[in-house]
C-alpha cells in the first residue's frame, strides 16, 4: 500500500470528473450485462456503480468490504446484509450475516444495502465466501486499483466463475492523459484518480487473463477528454469523444474489459437429437450366374 494521499472515493464520483466517467461506464455496462444470462451474477466493489441494473438474472448481488462499507451510498434502517437470496450455500449466507452484524456494531449506524432487486454480501474479497464453478457474472468495476493483491482477487475471479462464465473488469487506462496526470501527481502527493494502487496497463491486464484460462472476447475504451476538473472545460473538450473513438481508441482514460472462462477438455453442445432408427436392409442371398458349360474336349 502506498503511503501517499488517498482522494475519498464518493466525493470524487459527486466531482464532474467523477459524474463523467461514471456516466459512461453505466451505459457501457449496461448495454453489455443485458446480454448475459445465466442464474447468478455478482458486482465488488464500487456501490455507487449500479453494474448490474439492466441484468436479468434472478439472483445479483452486491459483494462488499470494509473498504467499501462507508461509502456504500444505500442504507436500509434496522436491517442487516444477507446472502444471495439462499441461493448459495449456507456457509455464504452465514458469513455474510456475520460480517455484517460485526460491520453494524462497529459503525453504530444501519446497515447498507444494494439497490432493490439485489442482495449485500460483507466479506473479503480476496476470499469470497462462495463455492467453486457457482457464479455465471462477475463484474468488477475498478475493484483491482482498491486491492492490495489484484492476482489473487483475479484468482478468486476464476475459481467462482462456471465454465463459459464472463468476467467483466473496468478500470483506469494507464496509458492515457488521465493516467499520465496520475503519474505526475504520485510525485507531488497530489493524485487527481481515486485509486489506492498503481494503475494496470490494458496489455498486463490481458496477460494475466488469459494466464488463468481466460479468453478475451472484446474490448473497449472512452473517455477521451483531457483530466480537467469542471464541467466547463469538460464540456468544450466534448469533440474529442468521437475523434478518439477514431482516430486513438488506445488511450481512453478508461477501458472495459470482457473475458469468458474457457475450461481445456469440455465443449458445451446442444440438446441431444434423437435420430430416426435406420431399419436394418434385408438379408437375401445374392443371385448366381450359372458358369458356361465347359466343352470335355476342348
Amino acid at each position: 500500500m502506498s503511503d501517499r494521499t488517498i482522494i475519498d472515493w464518493p466525493a470524487w464520483t459527486a466531482s464532474p470528473a467523477g459524474r463523467y466517467v461514471l456516466d459512461w461506464e453505466q451505459e457501457q455496462l449496461d448495454r453489455v450485462v443485458s446480454n448475459v444470462f445465466g442464474y447468478h451474477a455478482l458486482q465488488l466493489g464500487l456501490p455507487q456503480l449500479d453494474a448490474l441494473r439492466e441484468n436479468r438474472m434472478p439472483c445479483r448481488g452486491l459483494v462488499l468490504d470494509a473498504a467499501s462499507a462507508a461509502s456504500a451510498p444505500y442504507s436500509v434502517p434496522g436491517t442487516h446484509a444477507h446472502g444471495m437470496n439462499g441461493a448459495f450455500n449456507g456457509t455464504a449466507a452465514g458469513l455474510a450475516h456475520e460480517r455484517a452484524n460485526g460491520f453494524h456494531a462497529a459503525s453504530g449506524g444501519p446497515a447498507l444495502h444494494a439497490p432493490a432487486g439485489r442482495s449485500t454480501v460483507w466479506c473479503d474479497l480476496l476470499d469470497l465466501p462462495f463455492e467453486a464453478q457457482s457464479v455465471d457474472l462477475i463484474v468488477m468495476p475498478h475493484t483491482l486499483e482498491f486491492t492490495s493483491d489484484p492476482h489473487r482477487l483475479l484468482r478468486e475471479a476464476e475459481r467462482v466463475l462456471m465454465p463459459e462464465g464472463q468476467l467483466l473488469i473496468v478500470g483506469f487506462n494507464s496509458l492515457s492523459l488521465w493516467g499520465a496526470r496520475q503519474s505526475v501527481a504520485k510525485l507531488t502527493g497530489h493524485p487527481f484518480l481515486p485509486a489506492s494502487q498503481d494503475l494496470i496497463a490494458f496489455t498486463r491486464l490481458k496477460d494475466w487473463i488469459k494466464l488463468l484460462g481466460f479468453e478475451l472476447e472484446r474490448g473497449r475504451f472512452g473517455c477521451y477528454r483531457p483530466p480537467l476538473a469542471t464541467d466547463q472545460w469538460l464540456g468544450r473538450y466534448g469533440f474529442m469523444e468521437a475523434a478518439g473513438d477514431r482516430w486513438w481508441p488506445i488511450f481512453g482514460a478508461i477501458y472495459m474489459v470482457t473475458a469468458i472462462k474457457r475450461v481445456r477438455g469440455m465443449r458445451l453442445i446442444g440438446p441431444r437429437k434423437v435420430k430416426k432408427a435406420v431399419l436394418a436392409p434385408s438379408l437375401k442371398a445374392a443371385a448366381t450366374t450359372p458358369s458356361p458349360t465347359r466343352n470335355k474336349d476342348s
